[in-house]
């Protein structure tokens, strides 16, 4: 089992920056590839931005690319999603996930999330 617990949401205006941060505990960590998603009130879950446990592969959302940025610390059991440039439609619930493997292939743990709320 993987557990994972987010930090760092809140509320932003339009414009402004936020890091989230999830560690991980349980098992081995650092073979997991991770992953964030968001889910928007009264929206299905939205694929945000992933990575393999190398980090040579990052996948994006393409209405995040270029503005949100995915980065992990092995080392700290420690995985980051910096945003940039928010907008009142980046409000949502952000998830941290991880995968079973070392590539991606889905998001199989998931934390309880963190709220983040962008004002115009």
């Amino acid at each position: 089992q993987v557990q994972l617990v987010e930090s760092g949401g809140g509320l932003v205006q339009a414009g402004a920056s936020l890091r989230l941060s999830c560690v991980a505990s349980g098992r081995t960590f650092s073979s997991n590839a991770m992953g964030w998603f968001r889910q928007a009130p009264g929206k299905e879950r939205e694929f945000v931005g992933a990575d393999n446990w190398s980090g040579g592969n990052t996948y994006y959302a393409d209405s995040v690319k270029g503005r949100f940025t995915f980065f992990r610390d092995n080392a700290r059991n420690m995985v980051y999603l910096q945003m940039n440039s928010l907008k009142p439609e980046d409000t949502a619930v952000y998830y941290c996930t991880a995968s079973y493997t070392t590539n991606w292939s889905g998001a199989h743990y998931w934390g309880q999330g963190t709220q983040v709320t962008v004002s115009s």
